[in-house]
């Protein structure tokens, strides 16, 4: 069962979570190899969405956000984009985009950073939004400070949180055919809480990058996880092998209902919404080709098919929707 762990480090401005996703990442690459359209992602597109759904549940859970996390890395690879959606109750999707050959052993700069042109986005969507308010938005290049390519996701959320928070952290991320799992420790702020929406500034918690020993410690130990360690060992083994010396104080595991898992918010009004969106002689001219109009959810592979009275109806009807469902028309 796919499950969350969250501790801190008695006594020490730490804090960590480790989570490992079962179910959850085997229904979306069931999803997605049973689509006749598209088959399977590749091992190394696979590893990479494992990895984003990881760190999507981590970050959510990290800042505590009534909404959606959405973590989009996109590019000018073979690889288009991929996407990882998690909200506040922990429930996730994900997908990606693929238009050309990947290699066995691609990494990440060749599958989305080929020109330089590849960029990572945390949006931040409020599940309630006030009149006018947008959803948060924060974006990174595929690059460190001297303009090396990075090829480790880990490396650009490490740069992209030290950036939004001014907090040291450390994330370790894995994922294979089975199995999605990260650890993510964190020097916790002097004053207040850590928010990505928030875009904390205090210079004291600026001024204490890398220099906590407490957190360069831990820091160290679980930088030494290695990616066979965190896809086979259970969760307790993990802990007792990185910080047997540390006080340690966890919380209930995160599991089942409450816990993270495969769910799709796709619908037939939010699909009508997008429809609506393109305008009535795109759909008209669509239907004068064919029967019906048909859209299928990139997440989930649910299929939604609109005849001529159904598209009719779209643009009678007033429909709202707070996000739109990522199609795929055919």
């Amino acid at each position: 069962m796919s499950e969350l762990h969250k501790f801190l480090f008695d006594g020490m401005p730490v804090r960590g979570m480790l989570v490992r996703l079962t179910e959850a990442w085997t229904e979306i690459l069931r999803v997605r190899a049973s689509n006749s359209a598209t088959g399977a992602y590749p091992a190394p597109v696979s590893e990479l969405l494992g990895e984003m759904a990881a760190a999507g549940v981590l970050m959510q859970s990290n800042i505590k956000f009534n909404g959606a996390l959405v973590l989009q890395i996109f590019g000018d690879g073979p690889v288009k984009l991929a996407v990882a959606e998690v909200q506040s109750d922990l429930s996730l999707r994900a997908t990606a985009t693929v238009n050309g050959p990947v290699a066995d052993d691609a990494r990440l700069s060749q599958m989305l950073n080929v020109a330089g042109g590849g960029r990572c986005a945390i949006t931040l969507d409020p599940k309630d939004r006030h009149p006018g308010q947008q959803p948060y938005q924060g974006v990174v290049p595929l690059h460190g400070d001297h303009h090396e390519k990075l090829e480790r996701l880990s490396d650009v959320l490490q740069h992209y949180m030290l950036q939004s928070e001014q907090l040291d952290t450390v994330l370790v991320l894995a994922a294979n055919d089975t199995v999605a799992a990260g650890l993510l420790i964190q020097r916790m702020p002097l004053k207040g809480e850590g928010n990505l929406a928030a875009g904390l500034t205090h210079r004291e918690n600026e001024d204490q990058i890398g220099r906590n020993e407490d957190y360069n410690r831990i820091a160290h130990l679980a930088s030494s996880l290695t990616r066979e360690e965190l896809l086979t060992l259970d969760v307790d083994t993990i802990l007792r092998r990185l910080f047997w010396e540390e006080k340690l104080l966890r919380f209930e595991p995160q599991q089942g209902d409450t816990g993270p898992r495969f769910a799709c918010s796709c619908s037939r009004e939010r699909v009508g919404n997008m429809l609506r969106s393109l305008g009535r002689d795109e759909i008209e001219s669509i239907l004068a080709e064919r029967d019906d109009v048909e859209v299928g959810c990139e997440f989930c592979g649910q299929q939604y098919r609109f005849d001529a009275v159904d598209a009719a109806q779209i643009f009678v009807s007033p429909m709202i929707s707070q996000q739109p469902v990522p199609p795929a028309i055919q």
